[in-house]
């Protein structure tokens, strides 16, 4: 297990809430988002800010640390390629699990494969496994910039958006000598050649 850090951000000390079970504590920061919390398409950029708005409470086992997580997702349609805003609002609710009782945990988990238990590193809980378990599900698997985004030409690659009536004149090219030969009857000029 690898040790949190009090000096990251996303590490909350919760020495101050103590251990009598009830006790609460809020907080509200604001925060860097860590690298890559999102996915290829879309993502909140590293460095731009989340807010938290947490409240830890002290409960049997451990920490319950509660609230919300709000930030600006970034990236592109995926129809016409333009850049995409999307306001990510996502609450969250975790219990770390106090070093000593941990062990019951972990005898649970051993039965239960789908179990994830968060421990408390001393009296130090990093968020950002949380953060990024809570957000990254709730971004848009296809963002689009609106709904009826009519995205690109697939002929010349033209956006649609930019001119609705946009459209190519195609041809089947089995039919070409006959629209030569159309074009030819309907030319006065042609026929007297001729």
């Amino acid at each position: 297990m690898t040790h949190a850090d009090a000096r990251r951000p996303l590490v909350l000390d919760t020495r101050e809430l103590g251990r009598r079970p009830g006790s609460m504590l809020e907080k509200q920061r604001e925060v860097e988002a860590p690298d890559h919390l999102g996915t290829d398409v879309i993502s909140v950029p590293e460095g731009q800010p989340l807010l938290l708005d947490l409240r830890l409470e002290a409960v049997m086992e451990g920490v319950l640390v509660s609230g919300s997580v709000r930030a600006t997702a970034t990236g592109a349609c995926v129809r016409c390629l333009e850049p995409v805003d999307v306001p990510v609002d996502v609450d969250l609710q975790e219990l770390f699990v106090y070093a000593d009782r941990a062990a019951h945990h972990h005898e649970v988990d051993d039965q239960d494969d789908d179990a994830d238990v968060r421990e408390l590193d001393g009296e130090l809980a990093d968020l950002e496994p949380v953060i990024r378990d809570t957000v990254v599900p709730e971004l848009p698997f296809q963002p689009v910039c609106r709904e009826d985004c009519p995205g690109l030409c697939s002929e010349c690659g033209a956006r649609l958006a930019d001119d609705p009536t946009h459209h190519h004149d195609q041809v089947d090219p089995r039919w070409k000598e006959l629209d030569a030969l159309r074009d030819q009857l309907s030319d006065p000029h042609e026929q007297k050649r001729n």
